[in-house]
Order: structure tokens, then sequence, then C-alpha cells
């Protein structure tokens, strides 16, 4: 199918996601992910805050700080940035704020999982083994290691709310016999789809 030629210079900018503590989830992305922080916008008076991180080459160079429209600019024409909200007050709220689409009961009142829409963010690394052991030394939870499930060379963290990040290779899918567990490439459990559970 033909792109319409008036879409030709759209980019697909963000993702957004809510999260309860936006000072754990900037470093988690930043420190941990590698994105860079681009922009924050606070609106206290509808008592919100967005932060947006991405990836871009250091060929391109920031705006200066202090030029608030360019970097908005800057902002809004890099691709594949993730909007991390932050509402007031979430911070202190105990336990899970945040359904993260992925078969979660947070924010049911039956406390029964849902359905979810959302999956997860995904990210390409030169090498998701090498990646997936530096993350277990930063004591990230694993959803699934490279050579867990049914599906080898890919792996799925968890974000500081408990999203997934994917963790996928630049090029062709590389496995190796252990994985950053341990787990051996002829092991591991099957597939399990969680939006339906």
């Amino acid at each position: 199918v033909p792109q319409p030629a008036e879409t030709k210079k759209n980019v697909m900018q963000q993702t957004m996601i809510r999260v309860k503590d936006p000072k754990v989830s900037l470093d988690f992305y930043i420190k941990t992910l590698g994105f860079k922080f681009i922009s924050y916008s606070d609106f206290p008076q509808w008592g919100f805050s967005v932060y947006f991180v991405g990836y871009f080459s250091d060929d391109i160079p920031m705006p200066p700080k202090d030029d608030k429209d360019a970097i908005f600019e800057f902002c809004m024409k890099t691709p594949g940035c993730v909007e991390i909200t932050w509402n007031h007050g979430s911070e202190t709220e105990e336990g899970a704020v945040y359904n993260t689409g992925n078969g979660d009961a947070t924010g049911t009142t039956n406390n029964e999982k849902v359905r979810g829409g959302f999956g997860h963010i995904g990210i390409t690394v030169p090498d998701v083994y090498e990646a997936c052991e530096r993350y277990k030394s930063l004591g990230c939870t694993f959803h699934k290691t490279p050579n867990g499930g049914g599906m080898k060379g890919l792996a799925f963290i968890k974000d500081p709310d408990g999203y997934l990040i994917e963790i996928l290779p630049q090029g062709e899918f590389i496995t190796k016999e252990f994985d950053c567990d341990g787990v051996p490439l002829h092991g591991g459990q099957g597939y399990e789809d969680n939006s339906k559970k």
C-alpha cells in the first residue's frame, strides 16, 4: 500500500507511559537503557509532568537548554521517544499504580487480571546476550531471558513500573549456549501469551 504523499514528513514520535516515580523511571531509562534526556514540561494546574527521552546520534546536537522552543521542535522531530508521564502524588501511593496491559490486575475493582492491549516497548542492541548480562548486573527484573521461552535470542525486562521492554538484536538473531541466568539454549519453557490471561 503506498504511503499518502501528505504523510511523508510525519514522525512516529512517542509512546506515553504513566509512571509512579519519575526519578526512578528516568534513572532506569537513561542509566540502564541508555536513552538521552530531551525535554521536560510541568503542568501543575493539571497535576502532571512529562519527560521525553529518546535515542539519537551524537552527531545531532541538542539545542541550547535555554532555548525551549528549539528543544520542543527537536523533541517533536525525534522518532521513537518515550514520554514518561508523572501524575503528581502517585509516588506516595502504596504498591503498583498503573496497569501494564499484560494480564495485569492493577486498577481492577475485582482484582482479576484483564486482557491487555498494551504489550511492550522494544529496543534493539548489538548483542542481546551481552546487554542482558549488563541488565542483570544492574539488578533488572527479567520477564524472559534470551534462552527462556520458545523464541531464542531475545529478552524481556521490566521497567520500575512493570512495563515490559523487549530486547532485540539489530540484525540476525544470534544465540549462545547459555544466557545471563544460566538457562541453556535447549532449555527454557515455551511461549506464553500473557495478553490472554
